[in-house]
């Protein structure tokens, strides 16, 4: 398979997952195109110095040889299906609930108290009894 036919599957095939399959339909939202244009410049930037200075290489029959940047339009598009992936995932995950509250900083519970909660809601603590209390932080500032 060539790197063409390899990137027009890649793009078709995220272009589905993003807009039946998660139904997250980004490629729908003008905030997704507005912002595009910000990973494309530095995409050519990282492109253009590892194609320009020959670290990367293509097989020129293996890509149609249209370039921008040094970088073959197929690198482009597999960036797009890189990064509307990515994002359709990160939404899909936030849908699903996944991490909604704070894991780290001020307020954040600790990080035992899911798993003591979880396994108490399961009924598998030890025997009936309920979980040891987690110790006690010290927020103090020290000056």
């Amino acid at each position: 398979m060539s790197y063409t036919a390899a990137a027009l599957l890649g793009v078709a095939g995220v272009l589905l997952v993003d807009l039946f399959v998660f139904r997250t339909r980004l490629v729908l939202r003008p905030v997704f195109w507005a912002t595009y244009p910000i990973i494309v410049f530095f995409q050519l930037v990282s492109n253009g110095i590892l194609t320009g200075r020959r670290i990367v290489r293509y097989d020129p029959d293996a890509i149609i040889g249209w370039r921008l940047v040094y970088a073959p339009v197929e690198d482009l598009l597999f960036g797009f299906a890189l990064v509307l992936l990515t994002l359709a995932i990160w939404v899909r995950l936030g849908r699903a609930g996944v991490q909604r509250g704070p894991v780290a900083g001020e307020g954040a519970p600790p990080p035992w108290s899911r798993l003591l909660r979880r396994r108490d809601a399961d009924g598998a603590g030890s025997g009936g009894t309920p979980a040891p209390a987690p110790p006690e932080v010290d927020r103090r500032e020290v000056s």
